[in-house]
């Protein structure tokens, strides 16, 4: 276990040791609480576990290795194809909670759900929410329409999973003025932005990049999102943190909205713009 750590390490992996212990317990399909009582490795275990930790030297994403992500409540099948739900979302989701938590039935849709980390977590959380996921990535529909049947198999209200660009006039056109709640974790990297290697070899261009500012995506969302939600429906939007005046000027300068507010992250920094449909 110390030599996969103190390789990872070397190859840049910031949570080493973490992710060593993460592989480790998949090899040998045990939770990593598991570890800390086993005596040995049998040698088809270590075999796999040499074979993730050099993956994971070279940069492959943890989750793609163990093919399971995290977020909130949840556990999402997560694989090639599909950007990774990341903690920082989970705010974000949890916002969205809480402006339908006293709404009976409320209809909700999350614009670019990649795996349906947004979406099956609302409808996991408030089980009379019904929830649109909208994905216009192939490659990344498969996930959420996969992670959309697992969530029916554990017993989860079922979601709605529509393939579609989240800027285009004609979608979702039956929710015109019905809609509680539309969030995002838009595609918002500025082209031309530096990003780690798991995220520019592995994430999905069509999840990262927003044009020469990043919020391209976001200015031909808002009009569909104005459109969707009723008078003094909500929507929020997940930005980087370089963004967080930026992209409520953008939300202000549209015209439609009133009530915008950034909130920031675990960590302080600014990660997502609410406001309320005037």
């Amino acid at each position: 276990m110390g030599e996969a750590a103190r390789r990872l390490a070397a190859a840049g992996v910031e949570s080493a040791r973490v992710d060593a212990e993460l592989l480790l317990a998949h090899a040998l399909a045990v939770p990593r609480s598991r570890l800390f009582t086993l005596d040995d490795v049998p040698d088809d275990a270590a075999g796999r576990f040499a074979e993730l930790v050099d993956q994971r030297a070279d940069r492959v994403p943890l989750q793609h290795l163990t093919g399971r992500a995290p977020f909130r409540q949840l556990e999402l099948a997560v694989g090639p194809g599909v950007f990774v739900p990341r903690p920082e979302t989970e705010q974000l989701t949890g916002w969205a909670l809480e402006r339908i938590v006293d709404q009976d039935g409320p209809l909700v849709v999350d614009l670019g759900s990649g795996s349906g980390a947004i979406a099956l977590s609302i409808a996991h959380e408030h089980p009379g929410a019904r929830v649109t996921a909208v994905e216009r990535d192939p490659g990344a529909l498969h996930w959420t329409r996969h992670n959309a049947s697992l969530r029916v198999g554990a017993g989860d209200t079922p979601i709605g999973v529509v393939q579609g660009d989240m800027t285009d006039p004609t979608l979702l056109r039956e929710l015109d003025g019905r809609v509680s709640v539309v969030v995002s974790n838009p595609p918002y990297v500025p082209d031309g932005a530096v990003l780690p290697q798991e995220v520019a070899d592995h994430d999905p261009p069509l999840a990262l990049w927003g044009g020469p500012d990043g919020l391209d995506v976001v200015r031909g969302m808002l009009a569909v999102a104005a459109r969707l939600l009723h008078t003094g429906g909500w929507l929020g939007i997940e930005h980087a943190d370089q963004q967080g005046s930026s992209l409520p000027a953008v939300v202000r300068a549209h015209g439609a909205w009133t009530d915008v507010e950034d909130h920031p992250d675990l960590a302080g920094r600014p990660r997502f713009t609410t406001a309320r449909r005037a």
